[in-house]
């Protein structure tokens, strides 16, 4: 293997590195792409599924013969989803809701202080990410205005605090939309709204499942009149969506652990599917996360564990991932995941995957990346930039099935 090497110096310099490799994606290089600044979305189109969708090669049935029979990349529309799926096909939807979790705050000297909204926990309490230009300690008060925050110590990376009220309650009335840091711009008034699937209902998440922000009433109406269905799960997205690798080995790095609940109608929703021949659509890569921890669980995994993917035979270094085992067990499960898919990943669940363009190494292209193929993923992201596909958050969708063992 070869490479042109660089550190690693984060999300504000989107620069990248050429990289030739010989052997499998084991190393978080090999899941970089050149990505020109101007392509990174800095806000929502007007209407949600007015965003173009690329469909990858492999995406079987419906109606679009481009779809069935191209061996290329197709270029199409949000719109004309219905196009590229079956009556019966199940769209599985993230149904978290984004909490107002960036609060600014000063300390009794006059310094700032960013805070970021981790984990709401019980008693007034919280687990959050701190920003500041000296270092912090266990005691000391941040003044908001919303009141006095107190720090009670470090948990890992993250800071536990104290509140005047429940954390999504003080979030809720003082925080601010937390945008990505790759949009570069004020948090606007709309963003309260847009920064917000119209599935929304359950509290928790501090970064929107993004994919979902696609579909609007039009769209969804579209989809039930070809007889395409839909449930939802929940997955609360964590700030670590956004962290870096800090290891250049995959194998290295745990996941920060994010919250998840897959009840029984969704459990029902994708057995009644399976039985009746219709394909399972994660909507995101937190569905995809959501849906194969909870086939984990009913296998007897931990998925809160970093080595259960790895207890399941779920993180070969080499080829693509295995083929879904469409018989898994799936009960309702609740609980926290770790889940970290790479490629060599044994897919339980989804067959399809409709997901937004994602950061260079990040851990959501991996798993984009182990779902369809490494090269056919790397493949279509460089068609994307070619075409000026718009990036992240507020960019554009793409469509693929799992690839072929």
């Amino acid at each position: 293997m070869t490479r042109a090497r660089a550190p690693w110096q984060g999300d504000a310099n989107l620069r990248r590195w050429a990289v030739t490799c010989t052997i499998a994606p084991v190393h978080r290089l090999d899941f970089d792409y050149d990505l020109p600044q101007q392509l990174i979305a800095q806000t929502p189109l007007p209407e949600r599924s007015a965003s173009r969708l690329l469909v990858l090669p492999g995406v079987e049935g419906g109606d679009d013969r481009r779809a069935r029979d191209a061996p290329d990349c197709q270029d199409s529309s949000c719109r004309d989803l219905p196009h590229y799926l079956r009556p019966g096909d199940l769209l599985v939807f993230n149904d978290t809701r984004v909490v107002p979790a960036r609060l600014k705050g000063t300390k009794s000297s006059g310094g700032r202080v960013e805070i970021l909204l981790e984990r709401a926990l019980a008693d007034g309490e919280a687990l959050v990410q701190l920003r500041a230009s000296k270092p912090l300690r266990a005691g000391l008060e941040i003044n908001t205005a919303g009141g006095i925050l107190r720090l009670l110590g470090r948990e890992a990376d993250l800071w536990r605090i104290a509140l005047p009220q429940p954390a999504l309650e003080f979030f809720g009335r003082w925080g601010e939309v937390p945008l990505p840091p790759y949009i570069r711009r004020a948090v606007e008034a709309a963003d309260r709204e847009r920064y917000q699937s119209i599935f929304a209902r359950e509290p928790g998440a501090v970064a929107a499942p993004t994919a979902s922000l696609h579909f609007d009433a039009p769209l969804l109406a579209a989809l039930e009149a070809r007889g395409v269905v839909s449930t939802c799960i929940t997955l609360h997205v964590g700030a670590g969506t956004f962290q870096p690798l800090r290891n250049d080995t995959l194998a290295a790095h745990v996941m920060h652990p994010e919250r998840v609940t897959v009840d029984a109608a969704a459990c029902e929703a994708i057995i009644r599917a399976r039985a009746h021949g219709g394909r399972i659509v994660a909507v995101g890569t937190t569905v995809a996360r959501a849906l194969e921890s909870a086939a984990l669980a009913a296998a007897g995994h931990d998925p809160a564990d970093p080595a259960a993917a790895s207890a399941a035979g779920g993180t070969e270094a080499a080829g693509a991932g295995r083929p879904a085992t469409r018989g898994a067990a799936l009960a309702p499960w609740s609980g926290e995941t770790r889940l970290f898919i790479t490629p060599g990943f044994t897919w339980r669940v989804c067959d399809l995957l409709f997901t937004n363009f994602h950061l260079p190494q990040s851990t959501l292209l991996m798993l984009v990346c182990a779902f369809a193929g490494t090269s056919r993923v790397l493949s279509a992201y460089a068609h994307a930039v070619r075409a000026r596909y718009r990036f992240f958050s507020y960019g554009d969708a793409m469509l693929a099935a799992r690839e072929p063992a």
